[in-house]
């Protein structure tokens, strides 16, 4: 079968322009709010004590954050086309990396930090003296809950460009 050609990128101005349709597209602004609250999430977890199961969900977050802040640089930099064998399927990478990797890895790390802060819960108390970690696991989890919402909320809009025979992400 012949090969599909990449999606045009923006109209090229020199050796870097922005490609501000993608900042100010639905897709653009998700991806903004991902990586915000992604940074929380780790940076909350990689702040404070922790151990066992939660090395996993700062792992998962930190790997889908730099996933994500590097389909946001290629994207915005409309630059997609120099990746080898994806450039040509950017809708699809992206719908992939929202459904599967930010969803499920996003919802999984939630799950553990919630766990984790129920059974800090004791020292959420009042006169409780030691070093409790209870509003830490709970705001990772918060961010981390929301953040898998907007992953799936950005799996949908690519999904729904994709079902539309819709080829660029904006």
């Amino acid at each position: 079968p012949p090969a599909v050609p990449p999606p045009p990128g923006p109209p090229a101005r020199g050796s870097l322009s922005l490609h501000r349709a993608y900042l100010r597209s639905p897709l653009g602004l998700l991806r903004l709010g991902q990586l915000a609250l992604g940074a929380a999430f780790w940076v909350t977890v990689a702040a404070h004590k922790y151990e066992g199961a939660a090395h996993f969900a700062l792992f998962a977050a930190v790997l889908v954050w730099l996933l994500t802040l590097a389909l946001f640089g290629l994207s915005l930099l409309g630059r997609w086309a120099l990746v080898p064998w994806l450039g040509s399927r950017w809708l699809l990478t992206n719908l992939v990396h929202d459904l599967a990797l930010g969803v499920g890895l996003y919802a999984a790390a939630t799950g553990i930090m919630g766990y984790k802060a129920e059974q800090k819960s004791y020292c959420n108390l009042r006169g409780y003296s030691k070093h409790c970690l209870y509003g830490a696991y709970l705001g990772a989890s918060v961010c981390g809950g929301i953040a898998a919402c907007l992953y799936l909320f950005s799996g949908l809009y690519c999904l729904s460009r994709r079902c539309r025979d819709q080829r660029d992400i904006i």
